[in-house]
């Protein structure tokens, strides 16, 4: 937003002059036009008043906001509605304080569209970033006149999800690492080191033993093929991403990732918490059952869970209740599945999923840590091994020579 100057006729022909703040010249005419003024000419802001984040917004260069920003802006409107200021100028005053370019333009096209009629919920809805979860939850606290609630809810519902998903992105990031720099290390002992070594036996004219010979066609064999083997590579891992983008290859990659020994258990964990606070937080808004489980087959990440949740929505429509279609998922472990049918007998589903998923983020939490304690000494004895079997293979001629000597 910037201040242009304008000249203009009024209605009575009289010609007048201002300023006005605005996205761009188009929207200064337009708002010029519904007070009746005529314009003249319209005097762009100085360098110094141009926003180049709302420049940038409107070139499509500027990053989309995440679901970090998203859960800050829903917590700090939560709290300013639940002061009773009118949701207008709530909004007016997030988007002044807002440093994200692309949610700071969301919040002021919102703000406009309220300011014309339209319901909170609707304006976020033509907004990329409020996904469905996000605009029917809003709806719901509308027509209940518990917006300042539902905000709440949403806010600590964005807050827990985030964090399962850094447990889990933790949990895979750290071995990765870890491995990614002891076969970085590897290689150069292949590529610098054992080299050196096989000049000096060379030299020697002795015969490698079986071991020393096994290392130094690992080296010849690394220092042929690196030129062709790291960019191609560098291709598969492309084309597995483009691959993992399609329906097919995410639900592939999603089911790979449930089945590995010592991750596949965080994943499946992790994604049943996220899917159990998701419904919880739906039906206690007094979202319908059937539109839960659509809105979840949409948010959830996993194409295996939303895949399952398809066929549980299909059930539920058919008649059957919640707990039929769970408990003949195999990942679903049965003593959730009666802890639902519990709250069906109850008529608190709602309160139940929530016991539920915390049951799963600790689970989460316990399964991290035991994994990291795990895995880290396997990484390291694996890769001191591999290091040790380069050094013994290149030293042991050398001390068989000093030996026979």
């Amino acid at each position: 937003m910037a201040n242009y100057g304008w000249e203009g006729l009024n209605k009575d022909g009289q010609r007048e002059s201002g300023s006005i703040n605005a996205a761009d010249e188009k929207e200064v005419r337009r708002t010029l036009r519904t007070k009746g003024i005529r314009v003249k000419k319209i005097t762009p802001p100085s360098f110094l008043e141009f926003d180049i984040g709302e420049w940038m917004v409107a070139k499509g260069l500027a990053k989309s906001f995440g679901p970090k920003e998203l859960m800050t802006f829903t917590k700090q409107l939560a709290i300013m509605t639940d002061a009773g200021v009118p949701i207008i100028q709530a909004l007016e005053i997030l988007f002044k304080s807002e440093r994200n370019p692309s949610l700071k333009n969301a919040v002021k096209t919102i703000s406009i569209d309220v300011g014309e009629g339209k319901t909170l919920a609707e304006a976020m809805g033509k907004q990329k970033g409020f996904d469905r979860l996000y605009c029917n939850l809003v709806k719901a606290g509308e027509a209940g006149g518990i917006l300042d609630e539902i905000l709440r809810k949403l806010g600590e519902h964005m807050d827990r999800a985030e964090k399962i998903k850094a447990q889990i992105k933790s949990a895979m990031t750290y071995p990765a690492i870890v491995v990614l720099v002891g076969l970085a290390v590897i290689w150069g002992l292949m590529t610098f080191v054992v080299p050196q070594f096989v000049d000096m036996l060379k030299d020697t004219g002795q015969e490698p033993p079986w071991i020393t010979q096994m290392v130094i066609d690992c080296s010849n064999f690394i220092q042929e093929y690196s030129l062709v083997g790291i960019p191609g590579l560098i291709v598969l891992v492309i084309l597995l991403q483009n691959y993992i983008k399609t329906e097919t290859g995410k639900v592939a990659f999603d089911h790979f990732m449930m089945r590995l020994p010592v991750f596949g258990p965080i994943v499946v964990k992790g994604n049943l918490a996220s899917f159990c606070r998701t419904m919880s937080t739906l039906l206690s808004s007094g979202v319908s059952l059937i539109d839960s489980l659509e809105i979840c087959v949409e948010t959830i990440d996993n194409g295996v869970v939303a895949k399952d949740l398809k066929t549980v929505r299909k059930a539920i429509e058919q008649g059957k209740t919640l707990t039929e279609p769970l408990t003949k998922i195999d990942y679903f472990p049965d003593m959730v599945s009666q802890m639902i049918r519990v709250g069906e007998q109850t008529g608190r589903v709602d309160d139940m999923l929530e016991k539920v998923a915390e049951v799963f983020e600790d689970e989460v939490n316990e399964l991290v840590t035991n994994m990291t304690k795990l895995i880290e000494p396997f990484i390291i004895v694996f890769l001191g091994g591999m290091v040790a079997i380069v050094l013994v293979a290149m030293y042991l001629p050398i001390f068989m020579s000093a030996g026979g000597n």
